[in-house]
Formats: structure tokens, C-alpha cells, sequence
């Protein structure tokens, strides 16, 4: 592969098929498949090794990103069905929870990249279903205490399943600038 060349769409299969949808819903699955594409194209083509270097001078490795991606966004649902007890208490948060969390944003030993794509899909595909079978967008709760979140605020599902899009956007983004220098490859443009 010419690694100033921008890579191919996803044609691995590793995608998800949304639900039938229609109106706000099909918009909300189209923009969350586009977004999802190009964090999976930005490990198009690598080994474990290569998906788990850093590359910046960031903790961010390709194969975290995903897991980051994958994880928030799997607690996110959690909160739609569950409320804010399904976020966890952030003031609780031991050393080891927060060396936990710390460990989504990097390929640990035993892990591989086919693993973390499969996992990818699963909990794409959970999201999609809900998106799809949600009987009610404005279904909302209160956000769990924490540092980051506004004291009192509430979030829609429709909200939230903006704040997932965002989040896959900004991280495959960064996936983009951590492959480019990984091998110059882009996915893209």
C-alpha cells in the first residue's frame, strides 16, 4: 500500500447492519455508521503489535481508541436503559478503577485487534438496536455527580446518542493523525 494513500472503505465485513429505521432515527444510525467507519478504517490492514504503538506523545494508540470508543459508548446505552447508577460514582473511584479506565486507552497484553474490532461491533450493534427499537427519543435522566458534568443537568437519549456520535467523530479524528504517523496511510483524505 502507498502509505500517502488514503485507505479504502471498510469492504472487511467488521461493520455492523443497522436496524430499519426511519426519520431522525435513520439519520442518528447513518451519521453513527459513518463516524464508526472511519475509526475502523484507521486500523485497516494492521498487525496487533502496530494497532497497540503509540505514535504521539499521548497514551492513544489505535487499538485504545476503539476500546475507549467501544466502552464509552456501551456505558452510554447502559444509561439510557438504566439511569445514572449504570455510570457508577465517580467520587467512589478507587486507584485501581481509575487504572482500569486508564487501560481502555491502550492494547494490553493478550489483546488483538480482531478482539477489539469484534467487541466494537457487538456493542455498535446494541446501540443501533436501541436506536432503532427506542420506543421514545426524549426519555431523559439526570446525569450521574460527576467532576465534568453540569450539577442537575438531564440528557435525553436523543442527547445522548448525539454526545456518542461526537465522541466517535472527535476519537476517529484522532485515529486518523495516529495512523498517519504510524505509516502515513489516511482514512480520511
Amino acid at each position: 500500500m502507498n502509505a500517502n494513500q488514503p485507505l479504502a472503505p471498510d469492504t472487511t465485513g467488521q461493520g455492523t447492519a443497522a436496524p430499519a429505521a426511519a426519520g431522525e432515527r435513520a439519520d442518528l444510525l447513518a451519521a453513527l455508521a459513518h463516524h464508526r467507519n472511519f475509526l475502523r478504517l484507521s486500523t485497516r490492514d494492521l498487525s496487533d503489535e502496530e494497532a497497540g504503538r503509540r505514535t504521539t506523545v499521548s497514551e492513544l494508540c489505535l487499538g485504545g481508541l476503539i476500546k475507549h470508543v467501544a466502552s464509552v459508548e456501551r456505558k452510554w446505552v447502559d444509561f439510557i436503559l438504566e439511569g445514572p447508577s449504570a455510570m457508577g460514582d465517580f467520587d467512589q473511584m478507587t486507584e485501581a478503577d481509575w487504572a482500569r479506565r486508564a487501560d481502555e486507552f491502550r492494547m494490553l497484553p493478550g489483546e488483538t485487534l480482531a478482539g477489539v474490532l469484534k467487541e466494537y461491533a457487538e456493542v455498535a450493534r446494541r446501540t443501533d438496536e436501541l436506536v432503532a427499537t427506542l420506543p421514545d427519543l426524549s426519555l431523559s435522566h439526570p446525569l450521574p455527580v460527576a467532576p465534568w458534568f453540569e450539577p442537575g443537568a438531564r440528557w435525553s437519549a436523543l442527547r445522548v446518542l448525539l454526545h456518542i456520535i461526537g465522541e466517535t467523530s472527535q476519537h476517529a479524528g484522532h485515529a486518523d493523525i495516529i495512523r498517519e504517523a504510524l505509516d502515513g496511510s489516511k482514512s480520511m483524505g
